[in-house]
């Protein structure tokens, strides 16, 4: 690729690497907050759970908005609107405050994380070079998330409002950088049938993830207010199924119902989910061990968990060899199975195990998340016409945030249970830590089977040969160094 092809896909890359670190280090940050804001630990814990609302209920909006609007008009606007939500947060002295600038960051991450995945894939050319690109993005997601941590680490020590201002420093170098290398669209997106937005799609839409978003992490109250869980999940099928009809009469579809038919793209998805599900839910649970059992520091705790960020050097060196030479199918059916291999081998964690007793599936979990996740992408985008592919990042992005919520949820929701059944020693403590580990084990090998129907009928599933610059390849739609 071109220097300027490099610097476009850095600029991207930026992005992702950004929504990495804001959510890893508010996650180390929030102890800190409670403690300085005096807050519930409800409020708390929505604090964090407000960013994946906002995120889950718009990706699908999003992505159909860059599709329509126009992809670098969408970039850019939602990338300052997430600056500009993430520096309000830094000044927030009350805790809906904090909520309120972390609802509408998830929403602007929404809008923005699908512009730029169609960006890439609508400005390199399909085959080897577009899926080194998206490799290399989703690297730089996983290590956005995993130096975030150690990043929040450290900028907790100084003070927790940094955790808001340091994205807003780096997001301002992207978005001046943006405006430069960004893609000019060279004429204006036109909606299909020149039809009117599909205002009652949207809305459904948005209102369906909402709710199916909010009763999963209501999961993790257990079975406290299950009824409001359950009508609250019920009413977003309800929305759903609403959703459904609209778009079958829609002239002008928000999200045009055939795309569902490609079968390796929704099993793409559906995969996505379940990885990253489990990913989160053993993270998040990992976390909780070093610190309440092993009463390690969040700085400890961070570095510890740092080797799990290998996947963001491994990603865009190792992977797209295998890719290469084996295909997406068995490459993603791999990283299941190291995960499978990972999770099983940290399930009879004890109360004193040693860092190098745990270092082989911290390492094993990152390099399957590499294997894995940058594939998955691929297959979630590969064969979709120009004009969805907005779509198709925007129903990959609603898959991994319904899966970090899922596997989040699950895992709390377990431990939960669990730990309430027993006397409260550290014995029993490890039992409900052992049980909810057991989630994201479930979680992969139901993803894996999952992935081994896209073995059927394969061979050596490699991708077609080099291809021109893929900027070049798109003449007149990147404008000139």
């Amino acid at each position: 690729m071109t220097r300027r092809a490099w610097a476009l896909l850095l600029v991207l890359c930026g992005t992702i690497f950004l929504e990495g670190i804001d959510v890893a280090m508010l996650s180390v940050a929030v102890p800190s907050i409670r403690s300085d804001l005096e807050l519930p630990t409800g409020t708390a814990a929505w604090v964090m759970s407000a960013y994946v609302l906002g995120y889950a209920g718009f990706t699908l909006l999003g992505g159909r908005a860059a599709d329509l609007l126009g992809r670098r008009r969408m970039f850019l606007t939602w990338l300052a609107i997430f600056l500009g939500f993430s520096t309000l947060g830094g000044f927030a002295t009350e805790g809906w405050m904090l909520i309120v600038a972390r609802f509408a960051t998830g929403v602007a991450a929404a809008f923005m994380t699908p512009a730029a995945m169609s960006i890439i894939t609508t400005s390199y050319e399909e085959g080897p070079q577009r899926n080194k690109a998206l490799l290399v993005f989703a690297g730089t997601a996983a290590g956005g998330f995993s130096l975030g941590l150690v990043i929040g680490g450290l900028l907790t020590q100084l003070g927790w409002r940094w955790v808001f201002f340091a994205p807003v420093l780096l997001g301002g170098l992207i978005l001046i950088a943006a405006l430069r290398l960004l893609p000019a669209e060279a004429r204006p997106v036109r909606r299909r049938g020149g039809g009117s937005f599909d205002l009652a799609g949207a809305v459904t839409a948005a209102g369906a993830m909402l709710l199916l978003a909010y009763g999963i992490v209501r999961l993790e109250h257990g079975f406290d207010g299950w009824r409001t869980t359950a009508a609250v999940v019920a009413a977003g099928l309800l929305l759903a199924a609403g959703f459904v009809a609209i778009e079958r009469r829609s002239p002008a579809p928000l999200v045009r119902l055939g795309i569902l038919r490609k079968a390796s793209m929704v099993r793409a998805d559906l995969g996505a989910l379940l990885f990253v599900g489990s990913f989160f839910g053993f993270q998040f649970m990992v976390t909780l061990y070093l610190q309440e059992l092993r009463g390690w520091s969040s700085l400890e705790t961070a570095l510890a968990l740092v080797i799990m960020g290998a996947d963001a050097v491994l990603a865009p060196t190792l992977t797209p060899r295998l890719v290469n030479r084996f295909g997406n199918a068995r490459v993603i059916f791999g990283g299941f199975v190291l995960a499978i291999v990972s999770y099983v081998l940290f399930l009879p964690v004890g109360l004193d195990w040693s860092y190098a007793a745990m270092l082989p599936t911290l390492f094993l979990t990152g390099t399957a998340f590499a294997l894995a996740y940058g594939p998955l992408t691929i297959a979630a985008t590969d064969g979709i016409e120009e004009k969805e592919q907005g779509v198709a990042g925007g129903l990959l992005a609603t898959a991994t945030q319904f899966g970090s919520a899922v596997g989040i949820s699950a895992v709390t929701a377990v431990y939960g249970l669990v730990a309430a059944n027993g006397d409260g020693s550290p014995e029993s403590t490890l039992s409900a830590f052992r049980a909810a580990l057991a989630v994201p084990a479930v979680m992969v090998v139901a993803g894996a089977a999952l992935t081994a129907f896209g073995l059927r009928g394969r061979g050596t599933g490699g991708v077609r040969a080099a291809t021109p610059d893929p900027v070049a390849a798109n003449a007149g739609t990147v404008p000139v160094a």
